[in-house]
């Protein structure tokens, strides 16, 4: 079982009241459907391809989508059969349209971003982890996958502040989940603020599997908002070893806040390899790098 640890009512013991959770309807509950079935899927990098032309170009005709990646028409349309059967998009006179959700958050757009990239970067990220491994996972699309891709795994101690993340881990056999209480954010579900830290900074586990927003060649790893990096933070003196997951979209990406810097990370894991500046510093800094394999 898993739940959220959060400050208690007057009249409850030791500060903190523990709430298990539970299911509830889309826009209340902690984990979404549509999180969870997107870490779910099971698309080609082709049929991962389709997604990101679609979510940018809204509409197409079935025969456009077929020149643009360069396949016969009996090809895509038989991977819009399989995506629109799965509600991904809407075929309709020759066309094929995005499917616009007015309820989507961010967390569930950035899943759709290099979906077949992060998947692999998440199938490399599992096999390093053994059965019986401590991990901490912080939230992410990538590391949504990673939990997603990890499920084979048993008897795994997780710690995380993602409630999407400790959701997916929750049902594997002999696993235990550790969910951070805190600020709750709305677009992925995760705890942040000085809570969600003092909880963390309990646990010391073998693996901090971390995600990025950005890897600077001067100032390393980056994130979007302070509270994620603060995060990060947290844990770096907390494991064993450091594993991030970057894919090639976070390349020389400069964010608003810097997180750590490359001397502290021990593997990158990546779907394709730095070069330049970027891959010089990484190599300076003594980093592994793995290149995880696409699906075929």
């Amino acid at each position: 079982m898993i739940g959220l640890l959060q400050p208690a009512r007057c009249g409850q013991e030791n500060g903190w009241a523990y709430r298990p959770l539970a299911s509830t309807s889309r826009g209340t509950g902690i984990m979404s459907n549509d999180i969870e079935a997107l870490s779910d899927l099971r698309l080609n990098p082709r049929q991962a391809r389709i997604m990101e032309v679609l979510r940018r170009e809204r509409l197409l005709a079935v025969t456009q989508l077929a020149e643009t990646l360069d396949v016969s028409g009996e090809t895509i349309r038989r991977d819009l059969r399989l995506l629109s059967a799965k509600g991904l998009v809407e075929k309709s006179h020759g066309n094929v349209r995005w499917r616009d959700r007015s309820d989507d958050q961010p967390l569930q757009r950035r899943m759709l971003d290099n979906m077949a990239g992060k998947q692999a970067i998440a199938r490399a990220i599992a096999d390093e982890i053994s059965d019986g491994e401590s991990v901490f996972l912080d939230t992410g699309s990538t590391n949504t996958y990673v939990a997603q891709a990890l499920k084979s795994r048993r008897h795994l101690t997780v710690v995380t502040n993602s409630a999407p993340i400790a959701q997916h881990l929750s049902t594997g056999e002999g696993n235990r989940v550790y969910l951070a209480g805190g600020e709750l954010r709305a677009d992925d579900s995760a705890a942040f603020g000085p809570a969600a830290i003092a909880f963390l900074q309990q646990f010391m586990v073998k693996t901090a599997i971390i995600s990025a927003s950005g890897l600077d060649p001067a100032l390393g790893i980056m994130d979007n908002h302070l509270c994620e990096a603060e995060v990060s933070r947290s844990v770096l003196g907390h494991a064993e070893r450091v594993i991030v997951g970057a894919d090639y979209t976070k390349f020389g990406r400069h964010c608003l806040v810097a997180a750590f810097g490359f001397d502290v990370v021990d593997l990158l894991v990546a779907d394709q390899m730095p070069t330049g500046q970027l891959g010089e510093a990484i190599e300076r800094h003594d980093v592994e790098v793995f290149i995880a394999e696409m699906a075929q």
